[in-house]
């Protein structure tokens, strides 16, 4: 790192180490995280970092934004509020990009203050991985969208409507036909909540999730929901392309969290090796059964922290710099890569250290769990299933024409 992001590293982990690190196991158990923090991470710059300033972000760039989020998950390693960082400077940054300036002006400086949500709204029951297969429907109507369909496993959802002054997503509908696939989808800037006034016709509800309580999961539904044509976020029917560029910059942040988590996790397995003491009176980290994992896991999180670097790096070469040679389909391969890595070596990571516990990791006491439950929800698919990763990679590989869905 150069000096100055070493200087914002610390600032925001200094920042983190008072207002979160002391309560995330209260709002992993309480299953919300509260208003005051969001506001709080807001006020320090947390948000909206690689957008500019002139429209409420902090004129950074997405290797500040994955410094910032690996500190995060440090200090929740149940990933809540990283998940809630991470959504809100990917997601606001294609909005930047693509979206018209009034729409922009509504979202994005509320966004930067930690007053607003702008999240992604893809998932569908039939299968998360199937984007090009969506169903959810817009319906022009004169010079208003109508959307019918159903999100699932949407995050933020209570934060949005329930919490802060503004909930929005990047909603992926289908505007062409169904055999259309991926050029028949358009993206939309939905508002579901202002001011505490919801969307017209306009449903959600929240599902049980089995970790990260503390950012919620949910449904959203849409009847005849009306969007004005303001919202729309590129050009109609162009929606799956600016998508695929929203999930690599989000996978990387994806990354950064998990090496967070990773950290977390390994300096525990450290210290309670050190700590624990058997036989004769021996820490349990002078036999090799206990000490080789843990040294294993730490060769992978440096591997794996520079993955996470150089995909963002590479994201700010093509985005923010803007320097020739570059274009958006380059970031596909450093983005899965660093996903299949970050997210199995978080996974890795959390087994060691509950192994390294023993049967003390399996109370709640220990709090080994809520670090493994949030970051499987990554392992299973969150934001792309670590085979779509795998998929990614040996396409751009081998080549397209070999590698085939």
């Amino acid at each position: 790192m150069s000096p100055d992001e070493k200087l914002f590293k610390d600032s925001v982990n200094e920042f983190l180490s008072k207002t979160l690190n002391p309560v995330w196991t209260n709002i992993d158990s309480e299953k919300r995280i509260p208003t005051e923090i969001i506001n709080k991470m807001g006020e320090q710059g947390l948000f909206a970092i690689p957008v500019p300033e002139e429209y409420g972000g902090q004129g950074g760039n997405f290797l500040l934004a994955s410094i910032a989020v690996e500190e995060v998950a440090y200090n929740d390693p149940a990933v809540a509020t990283a998940v809630f960082t991470l959504l809100n400077n990917s997601w606001p940054f294609i909005l930047y990009l693509y979206g018209n300036e009034e729409t922009k002006q509504e979202i994005l400086p509320l966004v930067g203050k930690g007053r607003g949500f702008f999240g992604i709204a893809s998932t569908e029951s039939i299968g998360g991985s199937d984007v090009a297969g969506e169903r959810t429907s817009a319906r022009k109507e004169g010079s208003l969208y109508v959307i019918n369909g159903e999100k699932i496993y949407i995050s933020g959802v209570r934060e949005s409507l329930e919490q802060l002054d503004l909930g929005s997503w990047y909603l992926i509908a289908r505007t062409g036909k169904p055999e259309d696939k991926h050029r028949g989808l358009t993206g939309f800037a939905f508002i579901g909540n202002k001011n505490g006034r919801k969307a017209e016709n306009f449903e959600y509800s929240i599902l049980n999730t089995i970790g990260r309580h503390a950012i919620s999961t949910g449904l959203l539904r849409f009847n005849n929901t009306p969007i004005e044509q303001k919202y729309v976020i590129g050009e109609e029917n162009k929606g799956f392309y600016l998508a695929m560029q929203g999930f690599s910059l989000a996978r990387i942040l994806v990354s950064a969290a998990n090496i967070g988590a990773a950290k977390w996790a390994l300096e525990q397995a450290v210290r309670f090796s050190r700590e624990r003491r058997m036989f004769d009176d021996r820490p349990i980290a002078s036999y090799q059964g206990v000490s080789f994992p843990i040294a294993e896991v730490a060769a992978k999180l440096e591997s794996a922290r520079l993955l996470v670097y150089k995909a963002a790096q590479l994201a700010d070469k093509i985005y923010i710099k803007k320097e020739a040679g570059y274009r958006p389909h380059d970031l596909n391969y450093w983005a899965s890569i660093a996903k299949i890595m970050a997210v199995e070596t978080a996974f890795n990571s959390a087994e060691v250290a509950m192994k390294t516990y023993g049967a003390y990791s399996y109370t709640e006491e220990a709090d080994l769990f809520r670090n493994m439950l949030g970051v499987l929800s990554y392992y299973v698919g969150a934001e792309g299933s670590q085979n779509i990763m795998r998929y990614i990679v040996a396409r751009e590989l081998i080549g397209r024409e070999y590698v085939k869905a």
